[in-house]
């Protein structure tokens, strides 16, 4: 096992320029997941990671060594990707033994490794089986066999679970979480999916257009984004934002585009009576009340264990998340109450959380 550290690194093709000095410290034995919408850059960090893509400013260290001119297959990584780049001719045992294979190992210690780690996954049974015979799920496990038995210090992941179903997906996270906890080696994850980053990780770093929004631990990320962007992207369904109107006073309010006064939380730093700003509040942190926010109900969604109910303030749209089940109509006006320790509040113009 190993740390990473990723040093003020930059990426450019030609005279376009993909990442924008990223530095991020990977704690050896750590889970961290890039995450980030298409385009963001994250694959092209990983891949530098790898060494499949060379680094143009900025260095990578791997166990405090730097490995910015290392070859791939001289950095003790393993990378699982998202096609579980399998070779059709071989049978599962052979596709988890090649690595070894080419480097050489006797043939009892790859015997044993590939054993082992189709023992951790469940694969024992389907060893002498080809990819052809497997389930996605199975040939992911495969791909991930072929990387437990190199022993490597760090596991590289490309979303590896984007080619799945729903449930699949859901069932192979855990597996991905579980095997971590049993091996502890240090793990990079890249995925755009931030349901993914938030149950599977000790560390997200939140990426967009090639800079870093946000680095830490899940709930942090949660309960304090740093911006905007950071808000709306982690959490399903996203936070809303409300557009209003700052009023000064001995409770600053916001005033919104309808009228509604609605309490602040404690700012950090001082803002103009009359100043733009959007107060952001997470879907399940609203309650029906007799005073807040006068919405009408649009669309009425429930799934069973929660309903998700989206309305309308004004033009705005503003969604609402209740466990409980309660007989909503599109049409009704209702009224919704902030949970006021749980509300946020951002400039609009730098995007920044101006709340504690």
């Amino acid at each position: 096992m190993a740390s990473v550290s990723i040093d003020h690194v930059k990426k450019r093709f030609g005279e376009v320029e993909i990442l924008h000095g990223v530095s991020i410290d990977i704690p050896d034995g750590s889970f961290t997941v890039l995450v980030g919408p298409s385009g963001c850059g994250k694959s092209t960090l990983l891949r530098m990671v790898a060494g499949l893509e060379n680094i143009t400013e900025g260095s990578i260290s791997i166990g405090g060594k730097v490995v910015n001119q290392v070859a791939p297959k001289e950095r003790d990584i393993a990378m699982v990707f998202q096609n579980y780049a399998l070779y059709p001719h071989m049978t599962v045992r052979e596709n988890m033994a090649f690595s070894l294979s080419l480097a050489n190992v006797d043939k009892s210690k790859i015997a044993s490794r590939v054993n082992e780690a189709a023992g951790i996954l469940g694969l024992t049974q389907l060893l002498d089986r080809f990819p052809r015979q497997l389930s996605g799920g199975q040939r992911q496990r495969v791909a991930m066999g072929r990387a437990i038995v190199r022993d490597p210090q760090v596991f590289l992941f490309d979303e590896p679970l984007s080619n799945l179903d729903a449930k699949l997906r859901v069932a192979m996270r855990t597996e991905i979480k579980e095997l971590h906890q049993r091996l502890k080696t240090t793990s990079i994850y890249v995925t755009h999916d931030q349901i993914e980053a938030m149950t599977m990780a000790d560390q997200i770093v939140v990426m967009h257009d090639g800079i870093i929004e946000q680095i830490g631990s899940p709930l942090s990320l949660y309960d304090k984004p740093a911006n905007k962007f950071v808000a709306g992207f982690i959490g399903s369904p996203a936070m809303n934002f409300i557009k209003g109107t700052y009023r000064a006073g001995a409770q600053p309010m916001i005033e919104t585009v309808t009228g509604e006064m609605l309490p602040l939380p404690e700012l950090k730093q001082s803002l103009s009576d009359g100043q733009a700003i959007e107060f952001g509040i997470r879907p399940e942190h609203l309650d029906l009340a007799d005073e807040g926010l006068g919405v009408e109900v649009v669309v009425v969604e429930p799934t069973g264990s929660e309903t998700l109910v989206l309305s309308r303030l004004g033009q705005q749209d503003v969604l609402a998340v209740f466990r409980e089940r309660h007989a909503f109509a599109p049409g009704l006006k209702v009224k919704l109450r902030p949970r006021l320790a749980n509300s946020h509040v951002f400039d609009p113009v730098s995007g920044n959380r101006v709340s504690v």
